[in-house]
């Protein structure tokens, strides 16, 4: 299987990590939209990290398409390799929150899930079951779960606030203790069960990239995509009358929708980047966020925690706050700031044509 490289895939992970680095960097008050949704409901933030898990489900199937999806020991040790590594460095940054504020010793208090440990997960389970079982089957398999897992949160109050009534928080406290959970949300947004449904957000992009990767013609391939991520919105949208949009639980409609969205994106970054060879300084900057994905997220993250414990981030806020009285701008100026900062990390890197890669 032969797909020329698309130079939108880097840009639209590049915009993804971008994004990432900027809602979750937004000190003091940011806006509205820059925050995550309190509960139900959608902001722009929500969308950063399901549109990450959806590119790596169409990168997936390119990278193994290329072997044809075969079962070796070799494939099958890189991706128990690259799981096992995303899944360590995330519990490594977890412990490295608390060791830096003295508190590395407390391991009984240490949080077992976060991001990366659910990329882990989905890249794990994805790739497996692109190696094992029929790619055909990827779009049966992707309402399958979101089927059992509307069951599991209609007979588990899986919208319920009250962490002892929800199913969710139920599970992990059982499974795992309520020590090692995030404790600001009724539930841990990164928590095992609310894998299922994201992980139909990888497999949305699994099964992306075989649709267009049928297609010969490039104008074809955008049609395949954009078509796709209209149905993916309207289902989502239809869905979310009954079962809300909300990111802390991943329910279906959020599913749905996000991976719509973003297969819109990266239908219109196939038009403008790969069709019409749009070449700007966006492009080239998102390039670098693309190209370096995995080490400008996690130097993002252990900045974030040294620059707090170090006062650097309350000293940026207030040299900002004391050129610009409105917080929320204050806030988005901080995070642009520290966006920019990452990026020069990146950015020789890329020039070199240096890749990190696991």
């Amino acid at each position: 299987m032969k797909t020329a490289r698309l130079q939108s895939l880097d840009i639209v992970r590049g915009l993804t990590v971008a994004g990432m680095i900027l809602v979750n960097n937004g000190y003091g008050g940011s806006f509205p939209m820059l925050q995550h949704a309190s509960w139900n409901g959608l902001s722009v933030s929500d969308f950063v990290f399901p549109f990450f898990l959806f590119i790596m489900g169409v990168s997936l199937y390119l990278s193994l398409g290329k072997r044809g999806f075969k079962f070796t020991g070799q494939t099958f040790g890189k991706i128990v390799k690259r799981s096992v590594i995303l899944l360590l460095i995330g519990v490594a940054i977890n412990w490295f929150d608390m060791a830096i504020w003295g508190d590395g010793l407390s391991i009984w208090e240490l949080r077992f899930w976060a991001v990366l440990q659910r990329i882990a997960l989905c890249y794990f389970l994805v790739a497996l079951f692109s190696l094992c079982g029929r790619p055909g089957l990827t779009l049966p398999l992707s309402v399958l779960l979101l089927v059992i897992y509307t069951v599991i949160l209609v007979l588990g109050n899986g919208y319920s606030e009250v962490s002892s009534d929800n199913i969710l928080y139920r599970v992990d406290e059982s499974l795992f203790g309520d020590a090692h959970l995030y404790h600001k949300s009724a539930v841990d947004p990164e928590g095992l069960l609310s894998t299922i449904s994201a992980l139909v957000n990888t497999l949305l992009g699994f099964y992306c990239a075989k649709l267009f990767s049928r297609e010969k013609e490039l104008s074809d391939k955008i049609v395949s995509v954009f078509t796709l991520g209209s149905l993916l919105i309207v289902c989502g949208f239809l869905l979310n009358f009954f079962h809300p949009y909300n990111k802390h639980i991943w329910s279906p409609s959020f599913a749905l929708v996000t991976s719509g969205s973003c297969a819109l994106l990266l239908a219109l970054t196939m038009k403008f980047v790969d069709k019409d060879h749009y070449d700007g300084v966006f492009s080239r900057i998102f390039k670098v966020f693309g190209s370096n994905a995995l080490l400008l997220y996690v130097s993002s993250e252990l900045m974030a925690i040294i620059f707090g414990r170090i006062g650097l981030s309350e000293f940026f806020y207030n040299t900002i706050s004391s050129i610009i009285p409105m917080k929320e701008f204050v806030s988005l100026c901080y995070a642009l700031l520290y966006v920019a900062m990452n990026f020069l990390i990146g950015y020789p890197l890329w020039k070199k044509r240096v890749y990190v890669k696991l």
